[in-house]
């Protein structure tokens, strides 16, 4: 049925009230009611059997100019995670939705923390049941009760807010994992250029009536409004063609799977489909003006294409949803002068490819043994009674860990050692390292070698915040950053932390990068992700074989846990047990050329400087 809106009421961001003239009175979040106009008509279908002046939020759906208002945009999705072998090797069952319940906005203001370009140390303003408004980035404990979130700070009324959640989980994985923010264009967009500021040039490429009029409550507060009525009036005269992504926040445990990258893809088919966020005219275009798109391409990844600088130096990037909008994305970057420089790329990796060993490590029937003495002398007569009572005395114990081994690693190549606790994969890397065989020997070829022996060899962590610690090493910033965000420390904040303050499993991730920011050639890590959890310990063991592969470097990990098994898709997995070793075809196979070598009795290591 056709109605008209005759009132709407905003209590709070998930919470709203709109009445029909002549009709029943609908419930649904604020961010929706408030973008219904009094006046405006509208279609009501009632769903099963509701009845009465009260609709709530899952009692019926609401259309406007031929469009969905009501219900919220909600997607399933499948979002796989593949290897180098084109083979998935887990992936995530997501629901991304509009935001519309109190816990989910109170899961953005937790995620807002990890924000890259939070400019506010609390993130959120809550009211207290006393109506005291409280900033804080958690939930406040009032002197009456909880406090209830307000706002998200940085965030405007004309705001809306996509979430992605998990549909299936383990129970300490968080519920929502990303969340995504979309608002009205800009009032404004000027162009810095060598040449100077280019005034207005969003206008000089594009439609002006794309952007405006746009949400700006500039001219209207000086008529004596306050700033809710104001918001409001400004909200009701937005008519625009562009939406931009003003927010995109993805928790730091799941960055490097490529769910920022999937929630703007699906932003911009809530664009498409609803019209947000005014949902009064089709979408042709969506942008977004990020700096820290000059050091992730999660944006790149989604389609979005680089165009110009701000004028206060930001990165603008824009996506086209129409035929019009691609044509005159194209004449622009094949036309403008600087934009034919770029052709639309941003990003640009800055880690690159390491010099590589220049041929194979070779083991040539090599044995090693540890023996050691015990005895009872140095101990408490208590104890020493105890042992004498098991017969235990004086005694040399002796055990061959590798006997005759011949093993052949390829230059650029992953290695799995795997097996048992005690079989001997320790002592494997410590020959790799610099350690001497009892018998037989190993080329390891001319190259930079980065071991992580747990009370062998070990990075040193310092004393310096995490990226200011890894850009020394590397001598680049941006490298810094990437290698920090690949090995899972991809939050900004987190990168201004110092060691110490670290959890066990940071600290770890940390270590690798280090690691890597000595460029090795050959890199050994014994018992790798061992201070990480299932999900966590997949992603990276995933992360870093794509960086291996990517950047030639011989990667040899111990392991005995199927999660990294599966995930480092191994060229060669190297079965170590009982003074023998063997090996078989992993994932996938890497024939390459043997180098000739420079024979060389033990490793040529390197430690962290």
């Amino acid at each position: 049925m056709n109605y008209r809106i005759a009132a709407r009421r905003v209590y709070w961001r998930w919470f709203g009230e709109v009445d029909l003239a002549g009709g029943p009175t609908l419930r649904m979040s604020g961010d929706a009611a408030r973008w219904l106009r009094e006046g405006e008509e509208v279609q009501l279908r009632i769903r099963g059997g509701a009845a009465g002046n009260l609709l709530d939020a899952n009692d019926y759906v609401l259309e406007r100019a031929g469009r969905v208002h009501w219900p919220p945009f909600a997607r399933e999705v499948e979002h796989a995670r593949s290897g180098v072998y084109a083979r998935t090797l887990y992936g995530y069952a997501l629901r991304v939705r509009e935001a519309r319940s109190e816990p989910d906005y109170e899961a953005i203001a937790e995620l807002e923390q990890y924000h890259h370009a939070s400019d506010h140390e609390t993130v959120a303003v809550w009211r207290c049941p006393d109506g005291r408004r409280v900033r804080a980035a958690a939930k406040p404990r009032c002197r009456q009760g909880e406090g209830r979130l307000l706002d998200i700070r940085g965030s405007t009324p004309a705001s809306r807010f996509l979430v992605m959640e998990l549909v299936e989980r383990l129970p300490f994985e968080p519920a929502i994992v990303a969340y995504l923010r979309l608002d009205p264009p800009l009032p404004a967009m000027h162009r810095r250029t060598a040449g100077g500021i280019e005034r207005r040039i969003r206008e000089e490429v594009f439609p002006e009536d794309w952007f405006h009029p746009t949400f700006d409550v500039k001219d209207l507060l000086p008529e004596g409004r306050s700033w809710e009525e104001a918001a409001q009036r400004a909200i009701d005269r937005v008519r625009v063609a562009a939406a931009r992504v003003a927010r995109v926040v993805v928790h730091p445990d799941y960055r490097s799977d490529g769910l920022g990258a999937r929630i703007v893809r699906l932003a911009l088919e809530w664009a498409v489909e609803r019209g947000v966020p005014d949902g009064r005219r089709d979408k042709e275009l969506a942008c977004t003006v990020a700096q820290m798109a000059r050091y992730h391409p999660f944006f790149e990844n989604a389609g979005f294409r680089y165009l110009w600088d701000t004028a206060s130096g930001r990165p603008v990037l824009a996506y086209p949803l129409t035929d019009a909008a691609a044509r005159r994305m194209r004449r622009f970057l094949q036309s403008d002068p600087y934009a034919v420089e770029h052709r639309g790329r941003l990003y640009r990796p800055s880690y690159g490819r390491v010099r590589g060993l220049a041929g194979p490590v070779v083991f040539h029937g090599v044995d090693k043994a540890y023996a050691s003495d015990l005895d009872l002398e140095e101990l408490a007569p208590e104890v020493r009674g105890m042992l004498e009572a098991f017969g235990v005395r004086r005694r040399r114990i002796e055990r061959r860990v590798l006997r005759g081994v011949k093993l052949r690693i390829e230059p650029g190549t992953v290695q799995l050692l795997w097996g048992a606790s005690g079989a001997g994969k320790t002592t494997l890397l410590r020959l790799l390292w610099d350690e001497m065989p009892d018998a037989g020997w190993v080329d390891v070829p001319e190259g930079r070698v980065e071991a992580y022996l747990p009370g062998v060899a070990e990075p040193v962590a310092g004393d310096e915040v995490l990226l200011e610690r890894v850009a020394r090493r590397l001598q680049d910033v941006p490298a810094a950053a990437e290698l920090l965000g690949r090995m899972g420390l991809a939050d900004a904040v987190l990168w201004r932390a110092l060691p110490d303050q670290l959890s066990t499993g940071q600290r770890e991730r940390f270590l690798l990068a280090l690691l890597l920011a000595g460029r090795p050639d050959l890199l050994l890590i014994d018992e790798f992700a061992a201070h990480l959890d299932g999900p966590n310990a997949r992603r990276l063991a995933r992360a870093l074989a794509r960086l291996a592969r990517e950047a030639g470097i011989t990667l040899v990990v111990s392991s005995h846990r199927e999660e990294v098994r599966t995930a480092l898709e191994p060229d060669r997995i190297v079965y170590v047990g009982y003074g023998s070793v063997w090996s078989e075809p992993g994932q996938g196979t890497s024939a390459r050329s043997t180098q000739s070598i420079r024979p060389r009795r033990g490793g040529t290591g390197s430690g962290t400087e």
